[in-house]
């Protein structure tokens, strides 16, 4: 059969998507681009968030209708796993409905089928042979999956609920893979679970990224290792140092901290508090000169003030975090958020979320313009005209951070490593021509 599949959501779905697509290849099947082509599409939704959701929603209803007589309509991923009879009974286009641990069904459901599926296993699956991923063709960049599954229980997340507990892979398979993937070409690691800092705790008895990371410094034809997912109470001092000390993990973290009110963190069950937020800020740029830190806040949650917000607020001013993403609450379903009082009403979530992302965007032109002068490397990602190029510095992770628009007399493709001299700085780019 000839397969589409559209992938929502966050790397750990797109990641999922590739191991489906080595699973399909491997049973005969063929992946395709062409809707008029296809003889199965595979929708592989989002279910975190409202917007999120909605999105998935949308596109399953569209593909359901543009769909070529005949085909069959897969609907997988988080969305499925959290609402498989709700989907099932009211988008009737959907012909096969699986949840994120039966994706290993999949070839003999669409062999056998004569008849609406739904199967949707609520036991958590174990981890795919990563032989069988298949990344696009002549991709530098690839997620590498450390962890599969939740144990914080933050009382806004439905992830436990979707991906069950967590999960750790073995170390010999992280790295088998990673080597699989630098014999491929890939020059990019970018570590990705629902809490990497929790890697290893289920396996080993203790936090053991740190010497993955070792590991993973020493396999050939890697450039840069990028952290993304850290919790900000497992940032460890050994971690902290393998960060600065080893040359191919980049100067750059992602701590999603969600808010810096003590009440709303203490709402939110996250382990962390002001007092440590600010302290492992303040350690990570002391250790660690150069570094980069992400992070991204919720606003709006369940009983936050408008002093806890001018908290969260005042915080970014002081902090001055280099990347940051905001995200109005969302209320779902089955955590214990859903239900606590003191709901905020959505336009005040929206907008303090826009009043955050007011006062970053001053953060960013400042942090940008500041990099006048300097060359720095820049991965280079796309030709956007003629001699006009789009890439990042390894101070940027894909799709989320801030780019470099560059000019180069020199021909260049997708993939190439290059010196950029930065020319000026705006709001989330950079504007440079390669020397």
């Amino acid at each position: 059969m000839k397969v589409l599949i559209h992938t929502l959501g966050c790397p750990k779905n797109e990641n999922d998507s590739e191991h489906l697509t080595g699973l399909l290849e491997k049973e005969g099947h063929e992946i395709i681009s062409d809707l008029d082509k296809a003889d199965v599409v595979i929708v592989n939704t989002c279910g975190f968030i409202n917007d999120a959701k909605r999105e998935s929603v949308n596109a399953v209803l569209s593909y359901g209708k543009a769909k070529k007589k005949n085909s069959l309509l897969v609907v997988t991923g988080c969305l499925s796993q959290r609402y498989p009879e709700e989907l099932f009974s009211e988008i009737e286009e959907a012909d096969i409905i699986i949840g994120v641990n039966d994706y290993l069904n999949l070839p003999r459901l669409l062999e056998t089928y004569k008849e609406r599926i739904l199967k949707v296993t609520e036991t958590p699956s174990d981890y795919f042979d990563y032989e069988l991923r298949i990344t696009e063709e002549g991709s530098v960049t690839s997620y590498l999956r450390l962890s599969e599954g939740c144990d914080n229980c933050c009382t806004y997340c439905a992830i436990p609920m979707i991906r069950g507990p967590y999960r750790s892979r073995r170390i010999e398979d992280i790295l088998s893979e990673a080597k699989a993937l630098s014999e491929k070409g890939v020059k990019e690691l970018i570590l990705i679970g629902q809490d990497v800092t929790n890697y290893g705790i289920d396996l080993y008895g203790k936090l053991v990224l740190p010497e993955l990371l070792k590991e993973l410094n020493d396999i050939e034809g890697i450039k840069w290792i990028r952290l993304m997912y850290c919790y900000e109470d497992k940032i460890t001092e050994a971690l902290i140092e393998q960060i600065r000390d080893l040359e191919k993990v980049v100067k750059y973290i992602d701590i999603p901290l969600q808010h810096l009110s003590d009440n709303v963190l203490r709402k939110m069950n996250r382990k962390s508090t002001q007092k440590s937020i600010y302290h492992t800020v303040s350690m990570l740029r002391e250790r660690v000169p150069g570094i980069r830190i992400r992070t991204t806040f919720i606003t709006g949650f369940p009983g936050e003030t408008e002093r806890d917000f001018q908290i969260l607020l005042e915080g970014i001013k002081d902090l001055e975090f280099d990347r940051l993403g905001v995200f109005a609450y969302s209320g779902e379903e089955g955590t214990p958020a859903y239900s606590m009082k003191g709901k905020v009403a959505l336009e005040i979530r929206e907008l303090r979320r826009d009043k955050l992302m007011e006062a970053q965007l001053e953060i960013s032109l400042k942090k940008n313009l500041n990099m006048k002068g300097e060359t720095l490397e820049v991965l280079v990602e796309d030709e956007e005209e003629k001699g006009v190029y789009l890439g990042r510095t390894r101070y940027d992770a894909p799709s989320i951070d801030n780019s470099v628009i560059f000019t180069s007399d020199e021909k260049l493709k997708k993939g190439d490593f290059v010196n950029v001299y930065i020319e000026d700085g705006f709001d989330y780019d950079l504007k440079g021509i390669k020397v």
